[in-house]
């Protein structure tokens, strides 16, 4: 039966059955959400009421966004006049519900009440998608790709306000009610957005997260992706989240990657992902970096990804977001639309279904294209705009033009922003000012942030919002937060970011400043002790405010959890700007040691995004040790020389290296602990390898094994960069060769890769790899190198890390294997990439490896350049370890020239293939002198083999044989090994 009782709570009548509420005999208008909870809250009068049962009552679904449910209690206390301050009619308890509080009686209806009064005039402002059918077919096939199970990594692009996000609301929303799906939506803020890493991400996550089957996402990172999961603590207990800190220990940028990847990758088997990212114009570099990761994997996932941005904002300031997503177009690994403008044809059709008639003069059309060029956001701004002030409004016969079009063509401004400043201009002063401050706060806000700025009440400035999302004016809600100290605050979002841009520009700096201040200290104070988590946020505002010195602990905070999160662009970005400010706070030994603790973070963020010996390293931890010289801890002043130690001996400044590799050492041995004898120990150990010291550095590396433990020392890997058992063992392999122990070599080499394979640290385990690599080209091994340097490759490339080492050894294989072609194209281009990493020690050794080739390949001139180039490189800088085979090559090079001729009859004056000999015999000896002085016996071998050709082929058979033979009597191991066995078969020739 219909309801036909009449609830009175004077002055107001609630019509239970025409679903009316009235004043006295005025009717009070209300929408039809608003009306079915004010019915439930009156028939439950005295009740508290909670928000589920509400949504129970009313929606029926649990998962409404609690904004609707906001905005609906706004519009029911401007319909009844009240206050949530000082309330009459409805209640508010804080963080649990509503009560109606005002007495109520049941009346009979009174036949003389007229129920059917006109309602007031309402703005049609239907979500109306016009215009854009190739555009949504272009996505819909997409989508029939992502259901087969290929994944599409798809770009929406176009200016402000052009429609893309609309597009992409209606598709998705399309998808959602044809098929299960999770849909997780991140976006990207202006204000922070860049500097915090994978922002909009972990926005996404969390609202799949969230949603009703979340508890499934989130127990599937915890399984495959932890260090995800670790980044958004509100989804896990506390004890949960501990477990994951303790278990996500050595991250790296490429776990991170390939975390999420592959998490993406199982999810998906059981329904479809679809990841909206928006204004990726603001992104942060590194969940740029994880979308193209994940576009060009080729696994099976029915995932979509859909990035929307503005390409021209994003090619005028040069963000990366443009040239990442035309390289995946251009490798056919990214699908994009890009949505235009309307025609006029588009525009005809917007009236006629907004307006539901077609009386609207047919000219309106084309004035309004003509005005707003077809932009689809400045359209429906100058519509609205024209109904309000009443020069579109409903007649008689429907919707009319009032003024004709003479009236429209002198009201609509040129400009969208002057089209939003009018707009502003006809809210209340209140309103206006509240705008101001939320654009402050950013694209998005939470209500308490803006009421911080304002000084007023939050429930005031919730209405406020409220009434202005309700009335489609600026903002739209975005959902509720809830603090750590218990707040709850509702989120709200303006309808556009050109709203909050327009807004933004008309607030003066120093107003700017005040309320930043003021938002940053709501914020802190609302998360407390928990306020690390949102350090970006915070450091933005107290920036922004000029409170430097709260602004710096944040910044340096969020370029911490950057590193811990590989993103290195964006702890560079925060750890500098903490420097740049700092130099404004009074130099106190606190803001000394506070910068020292700066450069110790921003040092390995340079190394890991620039490498070891850039500039950028050089200034940071220079300025360290002299900071930590007056200022520093003993663990920071280690810290700091461990790391130039490295830093020097990458550039090839052994001097230098050396120096600092003593102080190391001394410090180490004032402490006297273990971890740090075994840091001194190996750096001192790695400098005098390069300088061709041998025995020195293998005390000083068998020295520093002594000192290792793995149970306590795998941490290193995480604080240094590298496992130091792995280390120790990898480098005494190559030393080992040299000294002439290949078995030995191999042994350690062995125990270095199981080690590392056993610590399961991405890059010990690639160092580990580039020492057997360099162990199989000194055996001369040349098919197991080039499968060792694939593998090392294949691996360094799925865990991020160079392989410009691994293709220099390859190209070499290559070459010895007959490929000469491509094999010298490897060896240039990973010489070029050894250039580009600024690191010079390692290139006479490659240098080495090209001559090698060219010798293989008959072009010995270019051969002689390249070893005459690395023997300046060594004699100026001093890393001598490769010196001896420098020599040895170049004589032979020499030799190998057209028209040397080495002959065993006497010399004649000026006889040129006489002083060639003479001049390859000297490089020769001096190989030979160099090896025995460093008691390098595999380069003595080599050297004194190579002479005892030349002298075979001048017949000093005697001479050769005495060279040869007691050095190859001294070897006790390696006897299978190519060098050993080409001098067996050289002391057979000789007779031996």
């Amino acid at each position: 039966m219909r309801e036909t009782r009449v609830l009175e709570f004077e002055p107001f009548r609630l019509d239970l059955g025409a679903e009316r509420l009235w004043r006295d005999a005025q009717a009070v208008q209300l929408t039809a959400k608003a009306f079915a909870v004010l019915r439930y809250l009156v028939m439950h009068a005295g009740h508290l009421i909670t928000r589920d049962e509400l949504f129970e009552a009313v929606w029926a679904l649990p998962a409404v966004s609690e904004a609707a449910l906001t905005v609906c209690i706004g519009e029911i206390r401007r319909a009844l006049g009240d206050a949530a301050q000082t309330p009459q009619f409805l209640e508010t308890v804080r963080g649990r519900g509503y009560r109606f509080c005002a007495p109520v009686r049941v009346l009979a209806q009174s036949p003389g009440l007229s129920m059917s009064g006109p309602p007031p005039v309402a703005v049609p402002r239907p979500k109306l998608l016009v215009g854009r059918e190739a555009e949504m077919a272009q996505l819909q096939r997409w989508w029939v790709q992502v259901r087969q199970g290929t994944r599409q990594v798809g770009f929406v692009t176009g200016e402000a306000g052009i429609g893309k996000t609309t597009l992409v609301d209606a598709f998705v929303a399309q998808v959602a009610a044809t098929a299960p799906v999770w849909i997780g939506r991140g976006q990207c803020i202006e204000h922070y957005g860049a500097s915090e890493a994978y922002l909009p991400l972990l926005e996404a996550l969390g609202h799949v997260g969230r949603g009703p089957e979340g508890a499934r996402l989130v127990e599937l990172l915890r399984q495959q992706a932890p260090s995800w999961l670790l980044q958004m603590p509100s989804l896990v207990s506390e004890e949960v989240y501990e477990t994951l800190h303790r278990r996500v220990d050595g991250m790296t940028r490429t776990r991170m990657l390939r975390e999420l990847a592959e998490a993406v990758e199982v999810l998906t088997t059981e329904q479809p992902l679809v990841l909206v990212l928006e204004d990726l114009h603001w992104s942060d570099a590194a969940t740029l970096d994880w979308i193209a990761y994940v576009a060009r994997r080729r696994q099976a996932a029915q995932l979509m990804v859909i990035g929307i941005y503005r390409s021209m904002e994003a090619r005028v300031h040069r963000h990366p977001v443009y040239p990442i997503t035309q390289d995946l177009l251009l490798h056919d690994q990214g699908v994009e639309v890009v949505v235009g403008y309307l025609p006029v044809a588009d525009v005809i059709t917007y009236l006629a279904q907004r307006f539901e008639a077609l009386s609207l003069p047919v000219g309106l059309a084309e004035m309004l294209h003509r005005r707003t060029n077809g932009n689809p956001l400045f359209l429906v701004t100058v519509i609205d705009e024209l109904v309000r002030q009443g020069v579109v409004r409903e007649g008689p016969k429907g919707w009319e033009l009032y003024g004709g079009l003479e009236a429209v063509a002198g009201w609509v401004p040129e400009r969208l922003q002057q089209l939003i400043e009018r707009q502003g201009e006809q809210l209340t002063s209140e309103e206006q000012r509240l705008l101001e401050v939320a654009s402050v706060a950013g694209v998005e806000f939470a209500t308490a942030i803006v009421a911080a700025g304002l000084g007023g009440d939050v429930d005031a400035v919730e209405e406020r919002c409220a009434s202005l999302a309700h009335r489609e004016q600026f903002l739209r809600a975005a959902g509720t937060d809830v603090w750590p100290d218990g707040t709850i605050t509702a989120r709200y979002g303006f309808r556009h970011a050109l709203y909050q841009e327009v807004f933004y520009a008309h607030v003066p700096a120093s107003r700017r400043a005040r309320w930043h201040g003021q938002m940053g200290a709501r914020l802190e104070a609302g998360y407390g002790e928990k306020a690390q988590t949102i350090a970006a946020a915070l450091a933005e505002h107290f920036v922004q405010g000029r409170e430097t010195t709260r602004a710096v602990p944040y910044l340096q905070c969020a370029g911490d959890q950057a590193m811990q999160r590989s993103a290195y662009q964006e702890a560079i970005r925060h750890l500098t700007r903490a420097l740049a400010l700092l130099p404004t706070l009074p130099e106190t030994p606190e803001r000394l040691q506070q910068e020292l603790e700066i450069h110790l973070t921003l040092g390995p963020a340079w190394m890991a995004g620039k490498g070891y010996t850039t500039p950028e390293v050089v200034a940071t931890y220079t300025r360290a040790l002299a900071l930590g010289q007056q200022h520093g801890t003993l663990p920071q002043r280690f810290a700091v020389l461990r790391v130039l130690r490295r830093v020097h001996t990458g550039r090839a400044e052994m001097p230098q290296a050396q120096a600092v590799g003593d102080a190391l050492l001394t410090l180490a041995q004032q402490c006297n602990t273990a971890a740090y004898l075994l840091e001194a120990h190996m750096g001192v150990g790695t400098t005098w390898l390069h300088m061709g010291r041998l025995e020195r550095a293998r005390h000083h590396l068998e020295t520093a094994l002594t000192f290792y433990n793995t149970a306590e020392h795998r941490h290193h890997a995480v604080l240094y960069g590298h496992e130091p058992g792995v280390a120790c063992l990898a480098q005494l392999s190559r030393l080992l060769w040299f000294q002439g122990y290949p078995d030995q070599a191999r042994r350690r080499s062995q125990e270095a890769l199981a080690l590392a394979q056993a610590v399961a640290h991405p890059y010990s385990l690639d160092f580990a790899l580039l020492h057997a690599n360099w162990l199989a080209h000194y055996l001369r091994a040349v098919q197991p190198l080039q499968a060792q340097t694939e593998t090392t490759m294949r691996l360094a490339q799925e865990a991020g890390l160079g392989i410009a080492n691994a293709t220099l050894l390859r190209g070499w294989a290559l070459v010895m294997q007959g490929q000469g072609t491509e094999g010298i194209a490897q060896l240039h281009q990973g010489m070029a990439r050894q250039q580009a990493l600024g690191e010079a020690l390692p290139q006479p050794y490659y240098a080495a490896l090209l001559a090698e080739a060219y010798q293989q390949l008959g072009q010995p001139e270019a051969g002689v350049s390249s070893v005459e180039d690395a023997l300046t490189a060594v004699y100026t800088h001093g890393h001598h370890f490769y010196t001896a085979e420098l020599h040895r090559l170049q004589g032979l090079l020499i030799l190998q020239a057209p028209g040397s001729h080495p002959t065993s009859e006497p010399a004649r004056r000026d006889d040129p293939a006489q002083r060639l000999a003479q001049r390859v015999e000297a490089c020769l000896c001096q190989a030979l002198e160099v090896a025995r002085g460093q008691q390098a016996k595999s380069l003595e071998l080599r050297a004194a083999m190579s002479l005892t050709r030349l002298w075979q082929q001048q017949d000093k058979l005697a001479e050769a044989r005495e060279l040869l033979a007691p050095l190859y009597g001294w070897f006790t191991e390696g006897f299978d090994t190519a060098d050993l066995q080409e001098a067996k078969a050289l002391l057979d020739e000789l007779g031996g």
